[in-house]
């Protein structure tokens, strides 16, 4: 079937069996029960079960609800209750996990919710030969509508009549400047910013008036195919899901091999079965980090949280982490970069040329001369009043902010006016013809606060100069009219990516109280003016930012090349005039082999539709990039889905755009973007310390039930309920600290990290390797010493006290070691290590606390067999702990000494 555009109006009426008068009211009502309503389908939210099952989606937690069943077997066989004290609390750390990622998830959809609303609720549609005002969703494929300056389209409509038609549909398109309709038939190929003879359901009608035809409603508009666009993206795991994932499962595998070698162990030491299953269950738990999942999430909710005080909603805590593995930026043009407020940036006049300050709607400015001067000559305030006052928009002041009332050129000229010092005030226009696509030209007659009468010329340069025989002098006479002037003009404001806008004017007599209807002539060129949808200057420092981090910016808009490179070359995402461009029209064209050739080489892209953005952020995930999509408007979204990180704007951002991404900026600000990087960055940098703080405390119990088996000690030195405490509590508390971390000097100096890199790397490993063995060494002499006698004390064969004491070393050790990894290579032997953090300090002092109530409480005592432990074992603790620490900073400057460039951990 032909597209409803490439059709004339007539046939589009016939093939919908629908007069120009529309339909009956029984006509529609038949065909709403067919089609449905006009309202595209909701996302539903996933079920709290699925959202379950992806929280319990993790090889640890899968261990420790094995562990939790063999011991709930072991208690139900053996009929001792003490071991379902043990599955309790082994359930209860997976359920901790599970819970802490829930909760947080829940927050973030919670102030994503604070942002809606997108499509029209009412529409004026032909029902029995009359208008009515009826309710968008009844509207059905042949209802007949009519629209006027202010109305959102309801519908996808093929236009029946249209004067002076304009529509802005930059969320749809990405066109800054509003869309001139007509009914003229156009290419089926066409791209949907061209297709000039159809209205699209949301799109806003800034001027003129029109009748269409509804060819298209709910799922079956563009906005609907873009929804399912959307929904058959690609969902990417983030960098750090796809490492924490491969980490899960080699761990996994050691520790099930390990645990395969301590049976085999305890088997020929002949240990008794129970005995041998709880040890080796103990083994398991021990070298599970229980409290990494949470510490990680913890982490990224902290992030989470310093990410929306300053304006970036993540509605997925990983998202704010992914973005520092972020290696290219695929940013939307308007509304983004810019500012989707056309502003007069130049003004050219016989006289001379002059720059106009100030961006946006906002009437705040100076037009000055070319030294900088203030300008105030004549020349400039003819043109400015030639734009304020032949001139249909409005501004209002809401606030801070200033919003228009008409169509974004108009408002750019008339805000320009504004600055020159003409308000329009003792002004009245007495005739007006509006502006016609067709002519290209408006033109009032308007009176002056003294009486004098003036007609008034704005239009494209082509259509107004063909009405002047004169023009305004550089000593203000009349001159004859130079063409070749204004082009060179033109082509010089044109090469900068600026909208060209003619002024002219005509002084007519006190007579004259109307306009010939084939328009005005005779006429004195008075000006042109330089528009633009300037940058947002914090977005320039951005992309520099960016840049200088080795992350790649690159532009695709649906604007034209011309105007799309020179954005480009002035924000910084491109440093030459001759850096390559691919057009929509010539992406189409390419293969997907072809594309992937050239994509990342090219930093601009012009007049694109969705699937060329979609194409583009797979040709570079296919190059092994990680690909941030930032956008406003519909068209964004199926990219921004597309994309390892697709980022919405909140404020001028439709809701599609907000459901499709990942993080959801708040105040529209692209600087943003550059912040939540460095945040991202800092993220991992802890995490890793996390990392390489917590895996030696699991390293430490592991070794010393290994070597229990291996001695064949009938009383191990660490039960798996303890374990869980040192791992869940110690651990956590410890580590904790290390999540609120600074960021390292460097961190937007760095290249982005290469998401393929494991979370340990070689050097890692020697670390934690060493660590575990000073740590799980220490512990397990003073447990002998408890246990067995060492060095003339101890030897009394109390379990509950030696493994108290045990524990107490390995709490110490680990508080020992926390000091040792603030400065990840340089020494720590410093009083600035006490320094930077505060959280440090409380949470050891909190860590004391809670190890005393551990010891000393009688619940949990009963709860973790644990006692209290004297002053001895304290000393032998402390003394312990002190050795641990300079122990580490010698490896540490052994390491430094292996690698004297190395001052600091890098990602």
């Amino acid at each position: 079937m032909t597209a409803p555009w490439a059709q004339t109006a007539q046939d589009v009426l016939a093939e919908l069996e629908v007069s120009p008068e529309g339909l009956t009211t029984a006509e529609a009502e038949a065909r709403l029960a067919t089609v449905g309503p006009n309202r595209l389908p909701t996302q539903a939210r996933d079920p709290w079960w699925k959202k379950l099952a992806g929280h319990l989606n993790d090889v640890l937690i899968f261990l420790l609800l094995i562990a939790a069943l063999i011991k709930a077997a072991i208690a139900i066989y053996t009929g001792d209750a003490s071991n379902w004290i043990d599955v309790s609390v082994i359930a209860g750390v997976a359920i901790i996990n599970v819970a802490i990622g829930m909760i947080q998830e829940g927050r973030a959809e919670k102030a994503l919710d604070a942002i809606k609303g997108m499509l029209s609720s009412r529409a004026h549609v032909m029902r029995d030969g009359t208008v009515s005002d009826v309710d968008a969703e009844t509207l059905v494929p042949g209802d007949v509508i009519r629209v006027r300056p202010g109305d959102r389209v309801p519908a996808d409509a093929r236009l029946l009549e249209a004067t002076n038609l304009q529509v802005e549909e930059a969320a749809l398109t990405g066109e800054s400047v509003a869309s001139v309709k007509t009914t003229d038939v156009v290419a089926e190929k066409a791209n949907v910013g061209d297709r000039t003879s159809m209205l699209f359901s949301s799109t806003l009608v800034v001027a003129g008036t029109g009748t269409a035809a509804v060819t298209g409603t709910g799922a079956d508009t563009e906005i609907g195919r873009i929804q399912t666009m959307i929904s058959e993206a690609d969902e990417m795991d983030t960098p750090l899901a796809r490492t924490m994932a491969a980490f899960g499962k080699r761990l996994a595998i050691i520790i099930l091999g390990m645990a395969a070698v301590m049976v085999v162990i305890g088997m020929l030491r002949g240990i008794s079965g129970p005995e041998l299953v709880s040890a080796t269950i103990g083994f398991a738990v021990a070298a599970i980090p229980e409290g990494l999942p949470a510490l990680v999430t913890i982490t990224l909710a902290l992030g989470v949280q310093a990410m929306a005080r300053r304006n970036a909603i993540s509605r997925k805590m990983a998202s704010v982490e992914a973005l520092g593995s972020v290696s290219t930026i695929c940013s939307d043009k308007t509304g983004t970069l810019t500012q989707n407020e056309m502003t007069v940036r130049h003004v050219s006049t016989r006289a001379g040329e002059y720059d106009v300050e100030g961006t946006g709607y906002a009437p705040v400015g100076r037009v000055v001369t070319s030294d900088g001067a203030p300008a105030s000559s004549a020349d400039v305030t003819a043109v400015a009043e030639v734009m304020a006052l032949c001139n249909d928009a409005h501004l209002e002041q809401d606030g801070e902010r200033w919003k228009l009332i008409g169509e974004p050129t108009e408002g750019g000229v008339l805000v320009f006016g504004r600055k020159a010092g003409v308000t329009g005030e003792g002004w009245s226009r007495l005739a007006e013809i509006p502006f016609d696509s067709a002519t290209k030209y408006m033109a009032t007659l308007a009176q002056a606060p003294d009486g004098s009468r003036h007609v008034l010329v704005k239009g494209a340069l082509d259509s107004v100069r063909a009405r002047c025989t004169t023009q305004l002098g550089a000593d203000g006479s009349l001159e004859p009219f130079d063409a070749d002037f204004w082009d060179a003009e033109m082509a010089a404001l044109a090469g900068q990516g600026l909208r060209v806008l003619a002024a002219a004017r005509l002084e007519a007599p006190g007579s004259l109280d109307s306009l010939p209807e084939d328009g005005p002539r005779g006429l004195t060129m008075v000006g042109i003016t330089g528009i633009v949808d300037p940058p947002r200057p914090e977005a320039i420092a951005a992309i520099a930012e960016a840049r200088e981090a080795g992350i790649a910016v690159a532009m695709i808009t649906g604007d034209h090349a011309d105007t799309a490179k020179a954005i480009a070359l002035e924000m910084g995402i491109i440093d030459s005039p001759d850096a390559p461009t691919l057009t929509g029209a010539e992406l189409q064209a390419m293969a997907d082999v072809d594309l992937a050739e050239v994509v990342q080489s090219v930093h601009v892209y012009a007049r694109t539709s969705p699937e060329h953005k979609i194409r583009i952020v797979r040709a570079l995930q296919k190059h092994g990039e990680v690909v941030a999509m930032t956008g406003d408007g519909v068209n964004d979204a199926p990219a921004l889905t597309q994309a390892d990180i697709g980022v919405a704007m909140g404020i001028k951002g439709t809701e599609a755009t907000k459901e499709a991404a990942d993080i959801v900026l708040a105040d529209d600000n692209f600087a943003t973007i550059e912040r939540a990087v460095a945040e991202g960055r800092r993220i991992y940098d802890n995490i890793r310390k996390a990392v390489l703080f917590m895996l030696p405390t699991n390293g430490a119990q592991s070794l010393g039930l290994l070597f229990a088996v291996l001695l064949g000690w009938t009383v191990l030195p660490l039960l798996p309920v303890q374990v869980l405490w040192i791992n869940m509590v110690t651990s956590v508390t410890l580590a904790l600290p290390l999540a609120t971390e600074p960021g390292e000097p460097d961190v937007m100096r760095r290249a982005p990290r290469d998401p393929k890199t494991p979370l340990i790397t070689p050097d890692f490993l020697r670390r934690i390797l060493v660590v575990s063995v000073l740590i799980g060494g220490a512990s397990l002499l003073v447990f002998a010493a408890e246990f067995y006698g060492f060095l003339g004390f101890g030897g009394h064969r109390d379990g509950a006290l030696a493994q108290s004491a045990g524990l107490t070393m390995l709490t110490l050790g680990q508080v020992a070691y926390l000091f040792n990894c603030r400065f990840m290579t340089r020494s720590s032997l410093t009083l600035d290590v006490f320094k930077g953090n505060k959280a440090i300090v409380w949470a050891v002092g909190t860590l004391v606390a809670l190890h005393v109530f551990f010891l000393y409480t009688p619940f949990m005592q009963t709860l973790f067999r644990v006692t209290g432990i004297g002053l001895r074992q304290w000393l032998l603790s402390i003394g312990g702990s002190v050795v641990i620490f300079l122990v580490i900073e010698v490896v540490k400057a052994v390491d430094r000494r292996r690698h004297p460039a190395v001052t600091r951990m890098r990602a």
